[in-house]
């Protein structure tokens, strides 16, 4: 990875380890961003705007391995699970992990006749069962950072015909997403995390199979969703886009103008390459807790690393200047692209202090 890239486009003023609520803007991103503002409020065209939303699309259809017909855009992964809870008939059943993130499962839930059937995470593929219609997981969870077994998912799921929803929220910018989107159902992802895009952009991967693709309705598609939308502005919508930006969300355009430049720096650096910084990262703050005596949550394989009780020191630690997440009063560490061994030894000091 190259880290002179990565000091100029990165500038935490914090020892901030807490991507997995929020990822740090580069200073590509900030500037497009800038721009389009200001041009906002100079009456100059920002027809380039849009331009914008189509080379985003484009970039994590290629982070994700996917054809880029198969990617929407929006701003919330819930909207996108209530697009997939509305296709589902009365009664199906719906698989989801335990303490799994409210905004891949709630539209489940709040439908009132659908069967929401809970696990553990661990027994996910062992509970898809005949009658099963859709597993619904985070590819790794908010909470702690542990990573769905999605080729024993996938495999479950099509032996019992049911389909596969996959929140990759926590995963897309470090996990080898190009492994298994395109062989899931459905994949929605957030991209100010990982992807370390602006609050706003969000995207969505429909089916590849004619049959299913069909079988969701754009139920919240507006003008955005035509074949042409610029003939789609009044009256309905008479062809919708034969691609998956019949699911598109009416896009935040200055989020977007920051998203297609943080998602050129995470293709330039290498979704790989990250992974194995993050991991490294990881596995030196779960060392160093074993020899201050405290176990993790085990993830292996994550970059999130949860410890339990120790989420009372989250408000202690953020005054000197280290950020991280108090969830369940479990301390949760993230560890990204921006980070150094450096501040992995300094939280340990303070939590040795």
């Amino acid at each position: 990875m190259d880290t002179d890239l990565v000091r100029a486009e990165y500038t935490p003023a914090t020892t901030y380890l807490n991507t997995a609520s929020s990822g740090l803007l580069p200073a590509r991103a900030a500037d497009a961003m800038r721009d389009a503002i200001v041009a906002m409020t100079e009456g100059r065209p920002i027809d380039s705007l849009f331009t914008d939303v189509e080379e985003a699309r484009a970039a994590f259809a290629r982070i994700a391995g996917v054809p880029v017909t198969r990617v929407a855009t929006g701003a919330s992964v819930a909207l996108y699970t209530g697009l997939i809870a509305a296709a589902l008939p009365e009664g199906a059943e719906v698989l989801v992990a335990e303490g799994e993130f409210s905004s891949t499962i709630n539209p489940f839930h709040v439908r009132g006749d659908l069967k929401v059937r809970t696990v553990p995470l661990e027994g996910l593929a062992e509970a898809v069962r005949p009658g099963t219609a859709l597993v619904a997981v985070s590819a790794a969870q908010s909470a702690d950072g542990r990573i769905a077994d999605l080729t024993d998912l996938r495999t479950a799921t099509r032996a019992h015909g049911a389909r596969l929803y996959i929140d990759a929220s926590q995963a897309a910018g470090w996990f080898p997403l190009a492994e298994h989107a395109a062989a899931a159902d459905y994949v929605a992802s957030v991209a100010f995390k990982w992807l370390t895009c602006p609050r706003g952009a969000v995207f969505f991967i429909a089916p590849g199979d004619d049959r299913s693709f069909e079988a969701l309705t754009p139920v919240f598609g507006g003008w955005v969703a035509g074949e042409r939308p610029w003939d789609s502005c009044y009256g309905p919508v008479t062809e919708l886009a034969r691609s998956a930006r019949r699911f598109d969300e009416t896009p935040g355009l200055v989020a977007y103008a920051g998203a297609r430049r943080s998602l050129a720096l995470i293709e330039k650096l290498g979704p790989q390459d990250i992974r194995a910084h993050d991991l490294a990262l990881a596995d030196r703050f779960r060392a160093g807790l074993a020899s201050l005596g405290h176990e993790p949550i085990p993830s292996p394989g994550s970059p999130i690393v949860s410890v339990p009780e120790l989420g009372v020191r989250q408000q202690r630690l953020h005054e000197a200047g280290i950020e991280l997440s108090n969830r369940a009063g479990n301390l949760r560490a993230s560890f990204h692209l921006y980070n150094t061994p450096h501040d992995v030894d300094r939280l340990l000091d303070a939590l040795s202090a």
